[in-house]
């Protein structure tokens, strides 16, 4: 069955969305200088540990962010409040530097996750469906390593293929045990797998606030690109599977592809 015209324009604008330039040419046209300056002034025991507390933030974020929403079907979502936030998170970051990293990251990336999860809502997902909670998650994988339009088709289908056997084997199993100390460990996989590609943004929102006289106000600029990039993100990734829902995953893609 081909889409709809409509559909058919909900799904060019979800190709806009997706194939936006990535994060790190968004923060050189913010902050007016190559991002790359911001990475060679990053300290090496910063960039050591991007990782590790990209996982921890993430494990943070699952734990206290995706649950508590209630199901309100085709409202839309509150960006606003989230931008806000983050913003404010990301200006106490600014303020106190690059060692408050371990302390803004899980609270920004909570407050992201939660916005992802009020945009599944808004595109007709039900937050209590354990796909829909995994979809959330896996938003954080998307537009890492892009920084062109050219690439970002492939890389938002690239990712959500490799991501799709960890996802579906941690969803039964949760489906069975549910989310419990014993389901943890399948967790904990897909997270690490999300986690290493998000630490790719992570590491460029760094390297903004790295540079020189960004300060608190930065911070929060930063942090508002930060999330508005995921939000796009969230909101293509989820008319994807709200048309995918209706026409099948194949009509879905081969209508994307061929879109210009």
């Amino acid at each position: 069955m081909n889409l709809s015209a409509a559909d058919t324009q909900q799904l060019i604008q979800a190709k806009q969305l997706l194939e936006n330039p990535g994060l790190a040419a968004k923060m050189t046209d913010l902050i007016g200088k190559p991002i790359e300056q911001g990475f060679a002034l990053l300290p090496k025991s910063i960039s050591n540990g991007i990782g590790k507390v990209t996982e921890m933030a993430l494990t943070k974020a699952v734990d206290a962010a995706l649950f508590t929403l209630k199901d309100a079907q085709h409202t839309p979502s509150s960006n606003k409040w989230y931008k806000l936030g983050v913003a404010v998170s990301g200006g106490v970051g600014g303020f106190f530097g690059l060692s408050a990293l371990a302390i803004e990251l899980p609270i920004s990336t909570t407050i992201m996750l939660r916005s992802i999860a009020d945009i599944a809502r808004s595109e007709g997902e039900q937050l209590n469906d354990l796909s829909t909670k995994m979809a959330c998650l896996e938003v954080f994988a998307f537009g890492g390593e892009s920084t062109d339009d050219d690439q970002a088709e492939k890389g938002y289908f690239a990712v959500r293929t490799v991501l799709a056997n960890s996802i579906a084997e941690s969803a039964q199993y949760i489906a069975t045990k549910g989310f419990s100390k014993e389901a943890a460990p399948m967790m904990v996989k897909v997270v690490t797998i999300v986690a290493e590609r998000f630490g790719v943004q992570v590491t460029q929102k760094i390297a903004a606030q790295a540079v020189p006289a960004i300060g608190a106000a930065g911070g929060a600029m930063i942090n508002t690109l930060f999330i508005d990039h995921f939000q796009d993100m969230a909101r293509g990734h989820f008319i994807v599977r709200k048309l995918e829902r209706q026409y099948g995953e194949a009509q879905v893609r081969q209508t994307y592809d061929a879109l210009p």
